[in-house]
């Protein structure tokens, strides 16, 4: 799983000139154009050329890169919603355009705006004057696209947050769009995941294939070993591991990536000892495996809910046995969790990251023996970045499958993602555990004195 909403060091405001009380002197005439308001909002200082319906313009004439907005529908939508989800709104809906770049991979716009331009907040009275210029009809909400899912607090319909049912709908909402499109961005891999680059020349499949040698390999997997993948996507791991002698069962809450896998499973004859089921984690009965993996999981967990996982986890594995978890991370332990604003209702609900000082502690406090964690956080930035390179790509074939809305929604998320992870808002972190054993293989009595498997 993937996020654009990271945390980043606050920017203070630029010191020289500041707008005044009597905006680009139009406060005698009354209205501000809606290039003005911008230009509040913006201390003067756009990156970018900036075009309204109104006819007003900002920003550099001869600005490589530009928005365009240009409808009244999506005023409203950035007036209403504070942050990156009234943006994504009149985007996602068609009200404002990008230029120069391709909304497959939006990144050197985002990179732009991140960079360069620092909102700042006008007083009380340019701010009677901005809400006399655009209209108080344009301060009451009105419907959002249909991409969008209901707020956290209107999902009680669908369970409890983290409940099996409301966690299945949240995994439906963003691992069903489409096999196809699926095909298309992750490419033959069919891998969604950070992928780990041996080199910075490596292909994108060929760091997928490495980054699934890593776990394996970490994880001290040999022939008629017993491996769980818990919340498997399209089984890449789980085949990945069968072709190498392991018994290996997966499962996943999306239907549509279990067709795809069970499919696949079968085209490559692995079904003597590859499997993938529909269901959730929590039901798996069987017990004593060699090793778990999860990757791509615990994002969608929900962190209060750390213990039960670890403890099922630990559970599910024999005595000696190695875990290894694979998520998405903040870099720090105290932020709130829970994600907000673009990502929370258009791309994964109720989704939520902590800090791996946070992850480590929940499976240390369970009685699992942390061994090693790595973070692979540039590497992320790469996957997305490819990622973005096969939407661009297929774009006319993946707007055919699952339309022009849902195609921008994916080209924002992955660009907005790959710029957090460069900028170390967000972070990717491996831990490897090990249940305590009683001196037989992969046991205490077994483990090397130092990390056994290749960078």
């Amino acid at each position: 799983m993937t996020t654009i909403k990271g945390q980043r060091p606050e920017t203070a405001a630029p010191q020289d000139p500041k707008p005044t009380d009597d905006p680009a002197g139009h406060e005698a005439a009354g209205k501000l154009t809606l290039a003005e308001v911008l230009e509040l909002f913006a201390g003067g200082r756009l990156p970018l050329r900036f075009t309204a319906y109104d006819g007003s313009s900002a920003g550099p004439a001869d600005a490589a890169l530009g928005i365009e907005l240009k409808s009244p529908r999506g005023t409203t939508y950035l007036a209403t919603a504070r942050g990156d989800l009234g943006l994504a709104r009149a985007y996602i809906a068609g009200d404002l355009e990008i230029h120069g770049v391709h909304p497959g991979d939006p990144y050197e716009l985002l990179k732009a705006l991140a960079d360069e331009l620092v909102f700042t907040m006008p007083s009380p009275r340019v701010m009677a004057q901005v809400v006399r210029s655009i209209g108080v009809e344009h301060l009451r909400p009105i419907a959002p696209p249909p991409q969008e899912v209901p707020p956290r607090w209107r999902r009680v319909a669908d369970g409890l947050r983290h409940s099996k049912s409301r966690d299945a709908e949240a995994i439906h909402h963003h691992y069903d769009v489409s096999n196809t499109f699926y095909e298309w961005v992750l490419g033959p891999s069919m891998t969604y995941t950070c992928a780990c680059y041996p080199g910075l020349e490596a292909s994108l499949d060929e760091a997928q294939e490495n980054k699934y040698r890593l776990v394996f390999e970490k994880l001290r997997l040999r022939p008629g070993d017993r491996l769980l993948d818990v919340g498997c996507g399209w089984g890449g791991m789980v085949r990945y591991a069968a072709r190498r002698g392991v018994r290996a069962t997966g499962v996943t809450l999306s239907r549509e990536q279990t067709s795809w896998a069970q499919r696949a499973i079968a085209e490559e004859g692995l079904t003597d000892l590859a499997e993938v089921r529909f269901g959730d984690y929590r039901d798996i009965a069987e017990s004593g495996f060699d090793a778990v993996s999860s990757i791509g999981l615990l994002e969608h967990i929900g962190v209060r809910n750390y213990p039960s996982y670890f403890r099922f986890l630990q559970s599910r594995l024999r005595p000696g046995g190695l875990l290894l978890n694979h998520c998405i991370t903040r870099p720090d332990n105290t932020s709130t969790p829970s994600t907000r604003g673009f990502i929370d209702r258009y791309v994964f609900p109720d989704g939520e990251l902590t800090g791996s000082g946070r992850i480590i502690t929940e499976a240390q406090n369970v009685g699992l023996e942390v061994l090693h964690e790595e973070n692979l956080r540039r590497h992320y930035a790469l996957t997305l970045r490819d990622w973005c390179a096969n939407l661009v790509e297929h774009w006319d074939e993946a707007v055919a499958e699952v339309g022009l809305p849902t195609a921008k929604v994916w080209g924002l998320y992955m660009a907005g993602s790959r710029l957090a992870f460069e900028s170390g808002g967000i972070q990717l972190h491996q831990v490897l555990a090990v249940k305590p054993g009683d001196g037989s293989r992969n046991g205490d009595g077994d483990l090397p004195l130092r990390p056994w498997w290749t960078p």
